[in-house]
């Protein structure tokens, strides 16, 4: 009873970790005949197993969630055994008894995983909405790849455009997360062609594949790329701003969720002043005009100036004596 129990343990195994296995290779496996596995596949039934038989030469895989989890490995190891597949057999009599019933285990439970996050993946794409730009068709699918790249660490491969000139060049990112800004989303990566941590738009994004090449998230570089960045544009600057926003804006601006922590002061008069420094000017600009009269920079003087130039343009196209104020 005991090595029937061992066995029947051992088949749920296998057959999580190959899905598609048929009873001659159980058979082998568990050196017993194939009539016995058949035998054990019904007790399995019996005992609720969601184990299918898909038909002739389709062998055995799992319906459903049910997943047996081997609690006694690392991820490390895992991931070294899993590399040891295709040379099982000519290193095999070189290998303890036991070692193929372990391999068995780290796939059974590779495979869950694997089955886990793309699963995730994909109810991640169909929950996120993704805008198209205007001369392009929309590929959402990009954003199920990266999502999936990115659970299971590793290396995405993709071509990608320049937003200035259209070139396009081919890039290895190993993908950290994911950053919406407005209606679109970029991802934060560590680009291995210029071996540092740098943004990248998802929708100039061609051709991506996820690579075999597994990494380990730097946690420390992506605080670093964070310290000072506004959004995704980070700069080498260290730009201090000194920001008065009106009382009618002031819980508004409290709950804005920022990467970049501000200091705050009321004021008496209910307004709010807001300092901040950021290592680059332009998207931290383009959020303080969202307030419009409702924010006034006071320093640094150089940009309250900038700002009067840009009201003055826009003065220029709305009060125009030739244009006129017409109805």
């Amino acid at each position: 009873m005991t090595d029937r129990l061992i066995r029947l343990m051992r088949i749920i195994t296998i057959v999580q970790a190959n899905p598609g296995i048929l009873a001659r290779e159980l058979a082998e496996r568990c050196e017993t005949s194939e009539r016995t596995i058949y035998r054990d596949m019904e007790a399995l039934s019996a005992m609720h197993i969601p184990i299918t038989n898909m038909g002739h030469g389709k062998g055995y895989i799992f319906i459903g969630n049910f997943a047996l989890y081997p609690l006694n490995w690392t991820e490390e190891e895992a991931q070294a055994f899993a590399k040891l597949g295709d040379i099982m057999e000519t290193v095999k009599p070189l290998l303890p008894p036991a070692f193929e019933s372990a391999y068995e285990k780290v796939m059974a439970s590779s495979q869950k995983k694997k089955i886990d996050q793309t699963s995730f993946a994909q109810e991640m794409k169909n929950i996120i909405r993704l805008g198209s730009t205007l001369d392009r068709e929309n590929q959402p699918y990009l954003l199920r790849l990266i999502v999936l790249a990115s659970l299971m660490q590793q290396t995405i491969e993709a071509e990608y455009s320049s937003p200035q000139n259209e070139d396009v060049s081919l890039v290895q990112v190993d993908p950290y997360c994911l950053v919406p800004q407005d209606r679109r989303f970029y991802m934060l990566g560590f680009c291995h062609k210029q071996s540092a941590m740098r943004t990248f738009r998802i929708s100039r994004f061609r051709n991506m594949r996820i690579l075999p090449y597994t990494f380990q998230k730097n946690t420390t570089e992506m605080e670093t790329f964070f310290k000072g960045t506004w959004s995704v544009a980070k700069g080498n600057q260290n730009i201090r701003f000194k920001v008065r926003f009106s009382a009618e804006s002031v819980y508004r601006v409290k709950e804005e969720e920022l990467f970049v922590k501000p200091s705050l002061k009321d004021l008496p008069d209910g307004s709010l002043l807001f300092e901040v420094t950021v290592n680059h000017d332009r998207e931290f600009l383009d959020w303080l005009t969202t307030y419009g009269a409702e924010a006034e920079i006071l320093e640094p003087l150089r940009y309250r100036q900038r700002m009067q130039e840009i009201l003055r343009k826009w003065g220029a196209f709305y009060f125009d004596k030739k244009a006129g104020n017409q109805e």
